[in-house]
């Protein structure tokens, strides 16, 4: 009963509407950081709304005809994470009793678990899709302490490039509290990109055509579009 009440603090949103992340500078909170020369491993997820469960692990779709493509370049020597993420036919408001309601989650597929990530909300960049892109630096807090320890607290990348099956990414929202989308990650190559700060990125990753298509040639695929994306943003 315990853990489930646990679950249920962590995964599903409550009342209080997501903030922006704070703390940046302390020794308590994630910072924005540049991005690094270079990364130890990369992780892609293509998050869909059939694969949302809620706090007791049961299937729980999100928003009908809503996707998401999440990219991730993690260097585990400087507990830096990067992300792009692109949110399509996601309706905010979001809503999360973490800090922010865009989450990397610690629990296989389709299973609940607590928040060890909390990032920032993609916001409308004009073309109706939702984006979001950065890098932060650990140590790692999501706002949710449910046994007085927060749920970030403790938390190593490394965890994650030593089994990313256990990890999955998901956003909430007021009308979706459980998740708009969700999707398990999945490691990819990291090198051969060039990235903006000089070092290399992945050569491959998930996006949109992933669901559809399946296996790696969806991955090559996506890697290009999100770089390219990047690329132009630098």
């Amino acid at each position: 009963m315990a853990s489930t009440s646990i679950l249920r603090t962590a995964v599903v949103a409550g009342a209080v509407g997501a903030v922006v992340l704070t703390g940046a500078g302390t020794a308590s909170a994630e910072t924005e950081v540049a991005e690094p020369a270079t990364f130890t491993s990369a992780f892609t997820a293509m998050a869909t709304p059939d694969m949302v469960v809620n706090a007791e692990s049961a299937p729980t779709p999100g928003e009908p005809g809503a996707s998401g493509s999440f990219m991730y370049r993690i260097n585990s020597d400087l507990e830096i994470i990067c992300y792009d993420i692109t949110l399509s036919g996601v309706t905010p408001p979001y809503q999360s009793p973490a800090k922010t309601a865009t989450h990397i989650h610690e629990a296989a597929a389709g299973k609940a678990g607590p928040p060890r990530i909390a990032l920032p909300n993609p916001e409308d960049d004009g073309s109706g899709e939702l984006v979001s892109s950065g890098c932060l630096q650990g140590p790692f807090t999501t706002g949710l302490a449910p046994e007085g320890t927060d749920t970030g607290e403790g938390f190593s990348l490394a965890e994650i490039e030593a089994d990313p099956s256990a990890f999955f990414t998901d956003s909430h929202t007021s009308a979706f509290a459980a998740g708009a989308v969700r999707g398990q990650l999945t490691e990819v190559p990291v090198g051969g990109i060039e990235t903006g700060a000089g070092g290399t990125a992945e050569t491959s990753s998930s996006g949109a055509p992933l669901a559809a298509l399946g296996g790696s040639l969806a991955l090559a695929g996506a890697a290009a579009v999100v770089l390219r994306r990047r690329s132009v943003r630098s």
